[in-house]
């Protein structure tokens, strides 16, 4: 990645995925945006690292661990008020979305990966540092228990 143009390019594609990721990760507005600011900022910095042809995933990668940051920060404050959930854009999904956020991170990183940045599994695994048979284990595993809570909302309505 030489030039400031491919850069914006690469950037303005992602965004939108980029910020589901991380909302999916944060699940609060201000923190989402300001990991997708930092993950940005810091592609910019060291865009020279990323290999040809996979800055997208680079950046994917920034913006997980801008969301690790951000919540071990948080683990270091207590909030007075707790912030009402941030607004789902479709509410025709709202049951998929509270059961997505309700699987555990390494289950969770993969669907939002996979789903909302379309990656292949290999692009995935390398967005998320793991072996692509790892990601293709987890995303089965989180298919899985989706499956089995929406299963359950349902038989109780």
């Amino acid at each position: 990645m030489a030039d400031r143009q491919e850069y914006e390019r690469v950037a303005e594609e992602s965004l939108s995925a980029l910020y589901k990721i991380a909302m999916g990760m944060l699940r609060q507005e201000a923190d989402a945006r300001d990991a997708v600011q930092q993950a940005l900022l810091k592609g910019w910095e060291k865009k020279e690292s990323a290999r040809e042809g996979m800055f997208r995933w680079y950046l994917t990668r920034i913006l997980i661990n801008e969301c690790h940051n951000i919540q071990r920060q948080r683990m270091r404050v207590f909030p007075v008020e707790t912030p009402p959930d941030a607004e789902i854009e479709n509410p025709d999904y709202t049951d998929l979305y509270a059961a997505i956020h309700a699987l555990p991170e390494d289950l969770r990183l993969p669907v939002l990966v996979k789903y909302l940045q379309g990656a292949s599994e290999k692009e995935g695994a390398m967005a998320l540092g793991i072996p692509v048979t790892t990601f293709k284990n987890r995303l089965h595993r989180a298919r899985k228990a989706l499956r089995k809570m929406l299963d359950q909302e349902v038989m109780f309505e």
